[in-house]
């Protein structure tokens, strides 16, 4: 067995709680901009968060809920259009520090950082909306901290396919054996999983109810000294909270399915 030489992170919903209170606003203030009387409420979003991708999630709610929705305008290029639109008022709320790191991430990736660990991003959200993240959040130096940023569009299958996460191994040229994976969602483990890499999963109120059949471990957040996790699948260990120790021991552990 490899020792472990890098971590690879999801974005939203892992790094931080961006859907309900991100994303999901976004969304209805370009609707709103549009002329759109559409309206996103939290339980919808819910639904909608099956479909990854944020343009696809569009085309998605057209398809399923607007039977009636007639367009002058090519469905892919309106799509398109609103989307950045939507992607504008996300950066909008992520410039304010309206959205937060979740409990315990900070400390992680700086003591990832201090024990030589390398960091990947693979998300199916925008590289802006990564950055803009990142530098609101532990600041602009912190971009640099991530060797690869795997984000968007740039593979054509998005997860639950094992796409971005295999793109970001060949960029690290790194085998997945090295590595853990962080993620949130059922898409998201489907898709470490199917890229070999064992996976830690922090649940959010939209996604604590999905399977994670093959995660490592299943908490509900990364944790602080001062405010544990809790333990919803597997063997923390005795551990508290999330740290480099804890993470070299899941990684040397032989995967069983939970």
């Amino acid at each position: 067995m490899s020792k472990l030489e890098a971590l690879i992170f999801d974005v939203d919903g892992t790094l931080a709680d961006t859907e309900r209170d991100g994303h999901r606003i976004a969304f209805n203030q370009a609707f709103t901009e549009a002329g759109l009387d559409w309206d996103w409420t939290p339980k919808l979003y819910g639904k909608l968060l099956q479909v990854t991708g944020g343009k696809e999630r569009i085309r998605f709610y057209v398809e399923k809920y607007l039977n009636d929705f007639k367009l002058e305008q090519d469905i892919t290029t309106f799509i398109a259009n609103l989307h950045k639109r939507k992607t504008h008022f996300y950066l909008e709320l992520l410039k304010s520090g309206a959205i937060p790191l979740r409990s315990g991430v900070e400390r992680l990736i700086l003591s990832a950082r201090e024990a030589g660990l390398r960091l990947a991003i693979a998300t199916t959200t925008t590289p802006e909306n990564v950055t803009y993240l990142l530098s609101s959040s532990l600041g602009k130096e912190s971009i640099d901290c991530f060797e690869v940023i795997a984000a968007g569009d740039i593979v054509p299958a998005k997860k639950p396919a094992p796409d971005i996460y295999n793109w970001a191994l060949q960029q690290m040229n790194i085998k997945a054996e090295a590595c853990l994976a962080f993620e949130d969602s059922m898409n998201g483990i489907k898709s470490s999983l199917g890229a070999k890499l064992k996976t830690i999963i922090t649940i959010n109120d939209y996604t604590k109810d999905d399977d994670f059949t093959g995660a490592s471990l299943v908490l509900d957040q990364f944790g602080e000294p001062n405010s544990p996790f809790t333990v919803i699948e597997g063997d923390a260990m005795g551990y508290d909270y999330v740290d480099i120790e804890l993470l070299k021991q899941i990684h040397g552990k032989t995967r069983t399915k939970l």
